[in-house]
Order: structure tokens, then sequence, then C-alpha cells
């Protein structure tokens, strides 16, 4: 079997977490078993999907690196690719259904069906028992009403028997033949309803297995009335363990960032997210937190899949991030770090080497690029706020010596910074002609040089800092 599978957002907003996650493991399972991965946009709710909210989506796709083999800018046969486009195809196959009985035109008006509902309330049965009213309603009849510019939508005639089906991740899951009554698959406005025209997209393109979230396994039983109705093969499906916030309710905005673009913004790491979003429902068979996609290979299959709702934790993701971090090669830390500084920074002044060396002295302190502007006043800010470790290193008996001789070495040096070499030459005169060794000595120094009790290596911060922001700090010491 050839495996085709396909994510199929609405361009109702930005590209949720959610939908990242499940677009993820349509392209994993794709690219692992040699298939394609199919993008049809789902745009039949004309009132909110715009185009704008497509672009968005599609580049936040591509940022992921989740390259799709078809979709509307990639015609591979199937087209068209937009739901708005294949009005005609809809339409019909469900008036191919009404000619063969298995659907049918409704003139239910909207003030009918709430009396109708009301009335099955009343008697504490399900508010679609009394939607069929007009399913024997004869063909002459109903053309008549049509004819006459009656409003009608298009409902399906549910053939009435329990369905069961094989779920990759639940396994057998069995519908009652009540659950749902006569739905609607045609609205009054000709556009068709999600659970037929998904189905109908998925029988002509060919779709093998689809791959989505729990939330829409109970969509699953009209999609099967559907597919038996038509004649179509039944792909497989998986039905996705959902994500929770931290009160174990459905992801939503209340729990902070839920749209891809907010974490683009923030300048995470594509890699960083989609490895922690991979492992949210998912396990790696060898496994390991920390992973590539692109080293998943034949890896990735559909039995590793949890049923348990999956926890989002932002202090989990923020690791992932710390950690992909870290993996680059220096130049690409270089670039990712410079999208989380101010426009205007001295940062920018300087040469790539120090740029180098500034990244791989604060990339092990941060998790998220956003945090390297508070690193800049430890280079270059001659503010020293001093807490009260500060004050006490500068009680001690052999601080003042340490930063007397520092500032005249640095007077010496007109422009740029010290060297490696010349603040261990400095240390070393410190440790053998002024005999201060040991704790004094170092924490000395720095308490001198920085501003700080604690920090990263000390002589590569000192190389990176300016000579007179050096001498500033030396002068305060002094004080």
């Amino acid at each position: 079997m050839t495996v085709r599978v396909r994510f199929a957002p609405s361009p109702t907003g930005q590209l949720h977490i959610g939908g990242a996650r499940t677009a993820l493991y349509c392209y994993l399972y794709a690219r692992a078993t040699g298939g394609s991965f199919i993008l049809r946009i789902e745009d039949t709710d004309q009132e909110r999907s715009k185009k704008e909210y497509e672009v968005a989506q599609i580049e936040d796709l591509k940022w992921f690196g989740l390259d799709y083999d078809e979709g509307p800018d990639k015609d591979g046969g199937f087209g068209p690719y937009r739901q708005s486009e294949r009005r005609e195809i809809y339409n019909k196959y469900a008036w191919e259904l009404v000619e063969n009985g298995k659907a049918y035109p409704c003139f239910l008006t909207q003030d009918e069906l709430d009396e109708l509902t009301a009335k099955a309330e009343s008697e504490k049965i399900a508010p679609h028992t009394y939607h069929g009213k007009y399913k024997d309603l004869p063909a002459d009849e109903a053309k008549k009403k049509i004819d006459a510019g009656e409003e009608y939508v298009i409902r399906f005639k549910n053939p009435g028997k329990k369905w069961t089906f094989k779920d990759l991740v639940r396994g057998e899951v069995t519908f009652p033949e009540d659950m749902v009554g006569d739905f609607v698959i045609i609205r009054s406005n000709g556009l068709p309803v999600y659970n037929f025209c998904c189905v109908i997209d998925d029988h002509l393109m060919k779709i093998s297995h689809v791959i989505r979230a729990e939330d829409h396994l109970n969509n699953t039983v009209r999609q099967l009335m559907v597919y038996e109705a038509i004649g179509a093969d039944v792909p497989e499906f998986a039905h996705c363990s959902l994500l929770v916030g931290e009160d174990r309710q459905k992801l939503s905005k209340r729990h902070g960032a839920t749209s891809v673009t907010q974490y683009r913004n923030e300048h995470y790491l594509p890699q960083a997210l989609i490895n922690y979003l991979c492992l949210l429902g998912w396990s790696h068979p060898e496994e390991k937190d920390i992973f590539d996609i692109n080293q998943l290979g034949e890896e990735f299959d559909l039995s590793r899949f949890s049923k348990s709702p999956a926890l989002y934790d932002i202090k989990k993701l923020n690791y992932f991030n710390e950690q992909h971090l870290r993996a680059l090669p220096v130049e690409e830390q270089v670039q990712w770090l410079e999208k989380g500084l101010s426009k205007g920074s001295k940062y920018y002044d300087q040469s790539d080497e120090w740029k180098k060396t500034f990244a791989t002295l604060f990339i092990e302190k941060i998790q998220l690029v956003s945090e390297i502007e508070g690193k800049l006043p430890l280079v270059f800010s001659a503010d020293v706020s001093g807490d009260e470790d500060y004050k006490e290193t500068l009680g001690w008996e052999t601080t003042p010596s340490i930063a007397k001789y520092l500032k005249e070495e640095l007077g010496k040096i007109t422009e740029g910074s010290p060297s490696i070499e010349k603040v261990t030459e400095w240390m070393n005169y410190l440790k053998k002609e002024l005999k201060i060794k040991g704790k004094p000595l170092f924490m000395g120094t720095r308490v001198v040089l920085t501003g700080q009790n604690h920090g990263p290596d000390l002589k590569t911060l000192v190389s990176l800092t300016p000579v007179d922001v050096l001498l500033a700090r030396c002068e305060k010491a002094l004080v």
C-alpha cells in the first residue's frame, strides 16, 4: 500500500501548537514509509477563513521544515487542494446520495428545529430524534419545494446500525446506532459540512492514513457512514492523545502561547519545538529525549503512540530549546543570539571572533535567545549595583590591593580589551608577588573586574570587556 497522509488545517486563525504536532506526525510517517505528505486547506467556513491565515500557516510549516509533497502550490494530480475550490465535487456526491436514497433535502426551518429540539429535551431523548421529518418525502414533492425557492439542507440518512473500527492508537472503537441522527452534509448556503467534504477529499486524494487528535474521534462515526454510502475504502485512523495544560484541560490560550507564530516571534529553535512536540504522545524506540527529526528515518511508526493525554509544559520546552541551542555550531549560535538582541546594541560593533567567543561563553547560561540581552551588562556596563556578597568581598583585606594593582595595569592599555594571556599574567603576579592565593585571589579579582561574585569564566569574560569599563569597575572597587 502506498502511504498518503494529509494535514488539513482550517485557515481561521494561527497554526495551533496541537495542529503543528499533527502535521509533524503526518510528515514523519510519510517520510518513514516513503509515502506522500499532503497539505489540504479546509476553508469552507467563509466567514472565518482568511487568506492571511493560510499564508501564515504555510510559513509556519516551512519554518518547521515540514515540506509537503502536494498542496495548494504543489499540484500532485489530486487537486484542487483548497476545499473552497471543490464545491462542485461535493454537490455532485451529495446529489448522487439523494438519488440513491441515502440522503434527502430537508426543509425544516430554524424555528421548527428549535421546537423539535425542545420537544425531544422535554421527553429526555436525543435532540436529533425528530430531525428526520422529510426523510421519506417523495422526490417529486421535494423538487417542487426546491423549485419554489424554499430553503433546504441536504441530510444524510442514518442507516441505523452500530459502527466499529480499529483505531491504531485506541484499539477497537464502537459507536452505538443512535449516537447521531440524520446529519447535515450540505448547508442551506450550498457549502458542505466538515464530516462530509473531508471524506470525499480523503477518498479522491487516496489518503491511506488519517492521523489526527483525539477530539476528532466522535466525528469518525459520521465519516464511516459516508465512506460506506459512496462505496469508498476506509483509511486507517490514528487518533492521538490530546495536549493538555497543567489543569488537565485541553490546551488553549489561557495556558499561554499556543500558536507556532508566537514561538517563532520569541525566537525558539524550530528543531527544539519539533523535538518536544514529537514526544508529546509518542515515544522514541531508543528512549531518547533529544534528537533531530531527520535522524528518525524508519524508526517512526504508529505503534508507539500513547493513549494518555500529553501535558504541555513550557519549562520542558525551554529545556529542549536550551539543549538544541548548545548543540549548534558556534557560527549558528551567533546568528541565533543576534535574534535576541535589540538594534543599536554595542554587540554589533564587535568582530566576528569576539561574537564567537561571546556565544561560547554565554550559551551555557541561557535557555532562550531572548535572555542574551540580560548578559550584555556583564560586558559593557560599568554600573556595579553590588549586593551584600559583593560588599563583603570588597571588604576583604586583600581586595583593595588587587583593585589598585589591576587599575595600574589597565591604565597601560589604550584600547580594546585585555587578552586572556594578560589576565593570566596579572593573576600570577598577584599570587607570587603579593602572596594572594585561593578564594581571596579568584573571588577578589572577579569582584574588582566584573562587579559580580560569581559568573562565567573570568579570563574569557574580561577578554571581551572594553578596557574603559574595566577601569571604571576598578575605581568603584577602590571607593
